[in-house]
């Protein structure tokens, strides 16, 4: 168990480089966004690979790969033709040794967390087969309402965005009427999903740690504020703040 650990952490090693290094050569850090769900999907399937080839093993698997491609395919066509994102841009022009900072503070650090928040999954591969029992169906059900809200948010507001008469409007249609962040909502459901699945082993509660440090990460510190920082500016985005639930989807609130 410890080898083969050991194996997929080396493994998520050499990938992050690889990203890092493509990086480099096109002088765009945005790269660490396609290569995030990727880096899931090397884990996800080393693991299994590695195991026993358990049916849980292989629903996670499954699982964690039909998210992965999205989302990294997703953010693959939203960037392609388009400079750099702004953050990783901003950071470029802020920062001394940008190479150095980059490899450190935003490759090497999402590695660390993609390996934390895959524990469930590698923990599901490396424990005893057991028949899929309720925590299965359970968590696979949360898995699915995530991976809806996630997938239908980013292709509402893809399709708001192409769309020239919604230039300089706020995205309060579709999933985005119930919340300001319908797609990180999502993610954060998926992760907890996968959890539950985990429920079904033995010790699995010390798997938490993967939801909780990706609904902390989500809502503190790089998914929610920035985006929230970004449009406080704006008046409208002031109103839309006021109605539409940060998180969590919730009927909009009447008369604000």
């Amino acid at each position: 168990m410890v080898s083969n650990t050991f194996f997929i952490a080396l493994s998520l090693f050499l990938f992050v480089h690889l990203a890092f290094i493509i990086a480099v050569l096109i002088r765009r850090n945005d790269v660490a966004d396609v290569a995030w769900g990727l880096g899931f999907i090397v884990v996800a399937c080393l693991a299994y690979a590695l195991s026993g080839h358990s049916s849980r093993s292989l629903l996670v698997t499954v699982l964690v790969t039909m998210w992965g491609l999205r989302l990294s395919f997703h953010i693959f066509l939203r960037n392609r033709k388009k400079p750099e994102d702004h953050r990783y841009a901003l950071w470029r022009k802020q920062w001394r040794h940008v190479h150095l900072r980059s490899y450190v503070q935003i490759f090497m650090l999402q590695g660390i967390l993609l390996f934390v928040i895959a524990f469930p999954v590698m923990f599901i591969a490396q424990s005893p087969s057991s028949p899929l029992g309720m925590f299965d169906v359970l968590g696979s059900a949360i898995w699915l309402v995530g991976f809806f809200f996630e997938s239908v948010g980013d292709y509402q507001l893809t399709s708001f965005v192409r769309d020239p008469e919604n230039k300089g409007k706020i995205m309060d249609r579709g999933l985005w009427r119930y919340s300001r962040h319908p797609n990180y909502f999502g993610e954060v459901t998926q992760w907890w999903g996968i959890f539950v699945i985990a429920l079904s082993l033995p010790g699995a509660l010390v798997t938490s740690v993967s939801p909780l440090l990706i609904t902390v990460l989500i809502l503190f510190v790089s998914g929610v504020p920035m985006l929230e920082k970004k449009y406080a500016v704006r008046p409208d985005f002031e109103s839309y703040r006021k109605r539409t639930s940060m998180f969590i989807p919730l009927p909009p609130r009447k008369g604000v």
